[in-house]
């Protein structure tokens, strides 16, 4: 399979716009949009704890995503926004937290630095020892992923571009999804689409038939299999919000019902979803970042799973997970880990097998800026050892890009073959594939699988 890194260099941050905040946000890769304070090139929520006048920001405890000042940390926290949405949302018969964290073990997740550190304090014997082990375990388990570039006739509509103006319309992104698809048609998980083929019988079928998108973002990969496979029955779950959804789109469908939970994968029971209850559903997610792929298949498989009565009174058909952001994979959550015990591999082991994972799809990640996007990620390539950099870190950069990326894609290789045999394991009929050439997007690993009973 072709597979080549992203080799080309970030460009900087453009000037920011006049009298806006000077705070740079590289996952939306824009400035903060609030206006900047009169005596300060930053807003009040990004002010350096430098300036004059600064008071210490600590993270909101009821969304660790946003800071708060200290002094002000006991009064926003009666206000925050996401409170409400917290109290309705354990309150729902579909919540449990921590359900599908994967073995009941609680504490934080290891961060990419912590995971770089602990790399980094090897000696030189034990990073060789442990580059030969990932070598021998790929060429021993990992499967050989074979090329399911699949494109049916079903998605004319979309990647002819003959779409609702209204919907953002990315071809790199269509093409991703009209080939999961595809698969999942080639697979036996979908009956062929288009108004001119569907047939009473299947349209039948449709009406007890539904699909639950894992990590849907704004929802448009469940918005080609309403328009091209007229799929009626729609679940998504998605733990953040966001504009620009395809919602809008399926709600003027008069014969699509939807159904949109504001959730963590970690803590969905998928049987107390009241509307799912008679259905049979196809499990879906497009780049379903890290762990979000193991909750995923814990959530619809989970150790009651039984084929031939389904989970209680809904029942599982197939599932349709492409894997992204390897790096942030956990050991706690990951789905298989007699796998890779079996294999010798320990929980370092595999933390650090999880950061190699990036160099697949960023050239240096020995850079702490490496945390980008996937589909954006650049690092400039280093191909002579830096002067300052010493012991671990100092190999590593000496290692050529390609040879690094070779041994990212390994490690990517060995974390999803253990999931495909996991799902075996459950008594699905199960393949990895790679759905789209590198060159659209270096995430193309397609974990596909269907009931056999």
């Amino acid at each position: 399979m072709g597979r080549a890194p992203v080799n080309g260099k970030r460009s900087p941050p453009p000037p920011p716009p006049p009298g806006r905040c000077h705070f740079w946000l590289p996952n939306k890769r824009r400035y903060c949009a609030n206006s900047s304070l009169p005596s300060s090139q930053f807003c009040g929520n990004h002010l350096p704890e430098s300036a004059s006048g600064a008071g210490r920001r600590v993270p909101c405890p009821v969304d660790p995503s946003h800071t708060v000042l200290e002094e002000n940390l006991e009064a926003h926290v009666g206000k925050c926004p996401l409170k409400k949405h917290v109290a309705a949302l354990a309150a729902q018969p579909y919540y449990s937290k921590g359900i599908n964290s994967g073995g009941g073990e609680t504490g934080r997740g290891v961060t990419s630095a912590e995971k770089r550190a602990a790399v980094y304090r090897l000696t030189e014997d034990e990073f060789q020892g442990l580059i030969g082990k990932i070598r021998s375990v790929h060429a021993a388990a990992a499967v050989v992923m074979r090329e399911s570039y699949l494109i049916t006739d079903a998605c004319d509509k979309w990647m002819g571009g003959q779409v609702d103006r209204k919907v953002p319309y990315q071809e790199k992104h269509v093409v991703q999804q009209a080939s999961i698809v595809g698969n999942m048609e080639a697979f036996g998980l979908l009956w062929r689409g288009g108004t001119e083929v569907v047939d009473r019988e299947s349209a039948a079928v449709s009406d007890h038939q539904a699909v639950v998108e894992f990590g849907a973002g704004r929802g448009y990969l469940t918005q080609v299999l309403v328009d091209c496979y007229g799929i009626r029955n729609v679940f998504l779950v998605e733990r953040r919000s966001y504009k620009l959804k395809a919602d809008r789109s399926l709600r003027q469908n008069e014969d699509v019902t939807l159904e949109r939970l504001r959730i963590d994968i970690e803590d969905l029971k998928l049987h107390g979803i009241e509307a799912l209850r008679g259905l049979q559903f196809l499990a879906i997610g497009k780049h379903l970042c890290g762990p979000a792929t193991d909750m995923t298949m814990t959530c619809c498989l989970p150790e009651s799973y039984d084929q031939t009565g389904g989970h209680g009174k809904h029942s599982l058909r197939g599932l349709a997970l492409a894997t992204c952001c390897h790096h942030l994979c956990q050991w706690k959550h990951y789905a298989n880990k007699s796998f890779l015990s079996g294999l010798g591999i320990t929980e370092e082991e595999f933390h650090a097998m999880t950061w190699f994972s990036s160099w697949a799809v960023d050239g240096d990640h020995s850079s702490s800026d490496s945390s980008a996007g996937v589909e954006e990620t650049s690092s400039e390539i280093r191909e002579k050892p830096d002067q300052e950099a010493i012991g671990i870190e100092r190999i590593i950069r000496s290692i050529p890009a390609v040879e690094r990326a070779s041994l990212g894609f390994m490690c990517k290789d060995i974390i999803d073959t253990g999931r495909l045999l996991w799902l075996a394991q459950k008594g699905l009929a199960a393949d990895l594939v790679s759905y789209v050439p590198s060159n659209i997007s270096p995430e193309n690993h397609l974990l596909i699988a269907k009931c056999t009973s």
